[in-house]
């Protein structure tokens, strides 16, 4: 990959931020969590995918119990990694696990925008860290960090600038591109609000 198509892709991740962190439509704290939770039964896909992620969005904890009831029975993967989301934003850590998984899949760029979502990249670091990590994996979160990485992700990331897995190096590179420009402009940390984060994952043996 040239130098030019890495400037090129990381214009596009930079431009793209603000769009992928619009609240969705018709949500915000005046919103009746068990009203939407209603969509989640719905026989349409996308209504149930659009309804966990509005309860992801309000961190509607008090739906908890009847989301993680929904997600043991859906079977439509999209909706699954959906009520996931939502899952982690009311409190489950460990939903994290899956919503990474799902970043080697036909579903990467649904869990880059959910991830993209988080307060902090601090979470991420350990999953980054795993030595059995399959290359989309590593480039998807390398994605991720590049939308909400810090100076300490700067740190994270360079090693992986000489990675020989699949498109892991190109995506460390711009990564690092992204975050060196946000953290160059002087306004970046007081811009850009995030919805809360939950505790970290618990470590796995």
């Amino acid at each position: 990959m040239t130098k030019f198509t890495i400037f090129i892709l990381s214009l596009f991740i930079t431009t793209t931020i603000h769009a992928q962190q619009q609240p969705i439509d018709g949500v915000d704290a005046r919103s009746n969590p068990a009203e939407l939770a209603k969509g989640l039964g719905s026989t349409d896909a996308l209504l149930r995918q659009r309804s966990a992620e509005a309860l992801a969005k309000l961190a509607a904890t008090d739906q908890r119990k009847l989301v993680e009831g929904y997600q043991l029975q859906e079977k439509n993967k999209e909706v699954r990694l959906a009520l996931d989301w939502a899952l982690y934003r009311m409190g489950k850590a460990e939903a994290l696990y899956s919503i990474v998984n799902d970043l080697d899949s036909g579903r990467q760029e649904q869990a880059v925008g959910y991830l993209s979502e988080l307060e902090s990249p601090d979470v991420l670091y350990p999953f980054l860290k795993r030595a059995n990590n399959r290359p989309r994996i590593n480039a998807g979160l390398l994605n991720v960090l590049a939308r909400i990485g810090d100076a300490q992700t700067l740190e994270i990331v360079t090693p992986f600038r000489e990675s020989h897995q699949p498109y892991v190096a190109e995506a460390a590179e711009i990564a690092h591109d992204v975050i060196e420009k946000r953290l160059s402009e002087p306004a970046a940390s007081t811009t850009r609000a995030r919805p809360r984060t939950v505790e970290k994952a618990p470590d796995r043996p």
